[in-house]
């Protein structure tokens, strides 16, 4: 068996990686095997209903970017959200063409050992067989609750029979996710056409949705060239547009105590520029901080709210992966099929309403997107990180990304105090600082906030807000992999 270092957020996600990689798999079926366990253990988080966007590195050192972000409708009544303010944050209109299921596809066909139907296998069981509610699932019920219990499937699931949250530790049972899975295993191109496509457009269409079955049929997971930069002799890569990748390059660029500035900067340059290119073009330099653009003076783009997971595997042979999958906001668009046992995502509440907007909203188009992975390299090291954290992915990252290619103790590293922008994705009413208790440089980071226009709140706790990053490495003294303490998860050395 080929050692394989594996993090993810949900210990049954290790545990399938655990399971292929016995079986003869690799670092991509470990990573596709964990992604499927966590659509039936982190409902609140991912679903086969959601997008994906991933980083591989092959052996031979090449780096691809898979990108599988559906688009909205091409039926879609733009006149529908005409006069609202924002998008609305959840609902039928909030749900574009879910992408994880082509994302599974196309990183098993980029150096996967097994068949899709191995690699999914785990994630069947656990949705027949059941799987412990975890503290972050109950919190993330308890969070949305008012949700829950306006949708009958998401009740039915999360709720026991006084209509409270289901406790830590009680069984969740999903026999029609199991079926689901069963069927994507069989032929994972019944999610986009054939049967299992026409009963989830039927299911999006009693909910509301403009989706229908051509909407699915004509998605295609991309894999293209990422970005690239060098900081500091370290070859970072990220997804393209319309991920928010460039963000977090940008503020790896920083000079050193200027993250914050460059964090706030990054921030308003994706709101304003990031689209799809697709459907226009998109301004990389700018997002990059390497053109003129006025910041000060971009209009106000959308201000997404997140909820994700992120898996990271890396093995002996060189080979890394780090992919995120997401329903974006806690439950996504608080919808869950009861037939097919999907949560269908909110992707498309990050659209603008703006029309000279790049990420405005637009039949086929996909959404500006939150979703971050990176991959690292320096001489002999191959670092894959990745996090939870909603639209403040760039700055979580750019606060560990250092270290983490070289520091002996990966856990401590993301044991560490952080600190996030944001605003209303962060609960707050006008852009804010959250700092977690005794973090680095507390008083430096408050008057540099102070300076940006930004109120400094200062957290009690360590919160969910702050990210859950995972991260494996292979160096010259092996493998390792570590899982952030602010999730259920771990990181394991699999031999």
């Amino acid at each position: 068996m080929a050692a394989v270092a594996i993090a993810a957020p949900h210990p049954d996600a290790v545990s399938a990686a655990r399971a292929v990689v016995e079986a003869g798999g690799g670092a991509v079926d470990a990573a596709v095997a964990a992604a499927a366990a966590l659509t039936v253990a982190y409902p609140h988080q991912c679903s086969v209903g959601g997008d994906l966007i991933a980083l591989v590195r092959l052996p031979s050192g090449e780096v691809r970017a898979v990108v599988s972000a559906g688009a909205a409708a091409q039926g879609l009544d733009v006149s529908a959200v005409a006069g609202l303010d924002r998008m609305p944050p959840g609902g039928p209109l909030s749900v574009t063409v879910p992408g994880v299921v082509a994302g599974w596809a196309r990183l098993a066909g980029l150096g996967a050992r097994l068949p899709l139907a191995d690699l999914l296998a785990p994630a069947i069981g656990l949705a027949r067989e059941g799987v412990a509610v975890s503290p972050g699932l109950a919190r993330g019920t308890l969070d949305r609750l008012a949700v829950v219990r306006s949708d009958p499937g998401l009740s039915a699931l999360l709720l026991d029979d006084a209509s409270a949250p289901r406790a830590v530790g009680s069984p969740l049972v999903q026999p029609a996710l199991a079926d689901t899975l069963t069927e994507i295993a069989a032929d994972w191109r019944s999610f986009y056409t054939g049967p299992l496509a026409t009963r989830i457009a039927s299911a999006l269409e009693a909910f509301g949705s403009p989706l229908r079955e051509p909407d699915l049929a004509v998605h295609r997971a991309e894999v293209g060239e990422p970005l690239s930069a060098t900081v500091d002799g370290v070859v970072w890569s990220v997804a393209p547009p319309p991920s928010q990748g460039a963000a977090l390059l940008a503020v790896l660029s920083a000079a050193p105590g200027q993250e914050l500035g460059a964090a706030r900067a990054a921030e308003l340059r994706r709101d304003a520029l990031l689209g799809d290119p697709a459907r226009g073009p998109v301004d990389v330099a700018a997002l990059l901080g390497q053109s003129s653009v006025p910041v000060d003076a971009l209009p106000t783009g959308p201000k997404p709210a997140g909820d994700t997971v992120a898996v990271t595997a890396v093995g002996a042979d060189g080979t890394a992966v780090t992919l995120i999958q997401s329903v974006f906001q806690t439950f996504g668009s608080g919808f869950l099929d009861p037939a097919t046992g999907i949560v269908f995502h909110n992707r498309g509440s990050a659209f603008s309403l703006d029309p000279a907007h790049p990420g405005r909203i637009q039949p086929g188009a996909r959404p500006p997107h939150t979703l971050c992975p990176a991959i690292a390299v320096s001489g002999e090291t191959v670092v894959a990180l990745g996090c939870q954290g909603g639209r403040a992915q760039a700055w979580i990252l750019s606060q560990v990304a250092r270290d983490v290619v070289t520091a002996p103790d990966l856990s401590a590293v993301l044991d560490r105090p952080r600190w996030v922008i944001g605003s209303r994705d962060l609960g707050m009413p006008s852009p804010t600082l959250l700092l977690e208790p005794a973090v680095p440089g507390a008083e430096a980071l408050a008057a540099a906030a102070t300076d940006l226009g930004l109120t400094v709140v200062t957290s009690g706790s360590k919160r969910d807000d702050a990210g859950h990053v995972q991260v494996s490495r292979l160096d010259a003294g092996g493998l390792s992999a570590a899982a952030d303490p602010r999730a259920d998860g771990r990181g394991e050395v699999l031999t």
